[in-house]
């Protein structure tokens, strides 16, 4: 097949899980500011009603555990932007397992980190040839956003598997920002706080799935304080000031901005994590967390990440 460019005036850039939530509103907001939009989903449906959305934004499956449908994306996109690459890849997909660590399976902790993690590099590992070759009047030439949490920051009790991904994903982007340094290409972390987003029902569901699997003598141990931190998390969510769109527009400043931040926080809870993460010994952090566990506190992270299921 012949390359083509069909890249907006901006640039191109793949958002991948933008089938809901923060991943969605990014992919709307960027092609609506005139960027070329992958949105990485792995739906036939989703995909025709993000389509719908704006003659920008062009629909690609992209399942991140699938090696073959990895390079199935890569060689679209890459008859698609011919030489002039790709802007941005923005590593969105992720899932969130939130659960007691001895209530969890080793297959839920693997396919927690196979999503957030082991995706995320296979993803970059594909599209950085693309994010080499393009050119930039300002600033690097290509530009890698992973999509992090506070929990990358504050490891909560009970989202201790998805807090390993997190920190993970922090680490990676770190070593990954130096590696590719004199390369022009920019690596950033934002790390939003809790925002609303269609990922509450299914934590919820997987919670109680969870719990259900577990032995039930070891999931009576944690059945109360899980329960009750469940739902101030999602009480957190639907009472947050934060809104998606604040999240849509960082995304934006990291693609375009001629000096992007190492790290972006969205939401006051986010930098709330931050600061104590920086000043609280970790005695100290642990009486903070075990105190705010039944109380509506912003220290108490919640989950950030878009969801692709």
């Amino acid at each position: 097949m012949q390359a083509t460019n069909s890249a907006g005036p901006r640039g191109a850039v793949l958002v991948t899980g933008a089938s809901s939530g923060l991943g969605r509103v990014a992919a709307i907001h960027l092609a609506a500011k005139g960027f070329q939009v992958f949105a990485g989903v792995r739906s036939d449906v989703v995909g025709k009603e993000l389509a719908n959305e704006s003659e920008r934004l062009v629909p690609i499956h992209l399942d991140v555990t699938s090696e073959s449908a990895i390079a199935a994306a890569g060689e679209r996109i890459a008859q698609t932007c011919g030489a002039d690459g790709l802007l941005g890849l923005v590593n969105n997909a992720g899932v969130c397992y939130s659960a007691p660590l001895e209530c969890l399976s080793s297959e839920d902790l693997r396919y927690q980190l196979e999503v957030n993690v082991i995706g995320a590099v296979a993803v970059t590992r594909t599209f950085l040839p693309l994010l080499r070759v393009g050119t930039a009047a300002a600033g690097p030439v290509g530009r890698i956003v992973n999509v992090g949490s506070g929990v990358g920051r504050v490891a909560s009790p009970f989202l201790g598997a998805y807090a390993a991904s997190q920190f993970a994903k922090e680490g990676l982007s770190d070593s990954l920002r130096r590696e590719l340094a004199a390369q022009s290409v920019s690596v950033s972390v934002i790390e939003p706080g809790a925002i609303l987003t269609p990922i509450w029902d299914k934590v919820s569901d997987t919670a109680e799935r969870v719990l259900e699997q577990a032995p039930p003598d070891i999931a009576a141990l944690y059945r109360t304080r899980f329960t009750a931190f469940v739902a101030m998390n999602e009480g957190l969510a639907k009472s947050s000031r934060t809104k998606p769109e604040q999240f849509a527009k960082v995304v934006e400043h990291a693609l375009t901005a001629r000096n992007p931040k190492t790290r972006y926080r969205v939401g006051l809870d986010s930098l709330a994590s931050t600061l104590a993460a920086r000043l609280l010994p970790d005695r100290i952090l642990d009486l903070v967390l075990a105190k705010s566990a039944g109380s509506n506190s912003a220290v108490v992270q919640t989950i950030s990440a878009a969801d692709t299921r």
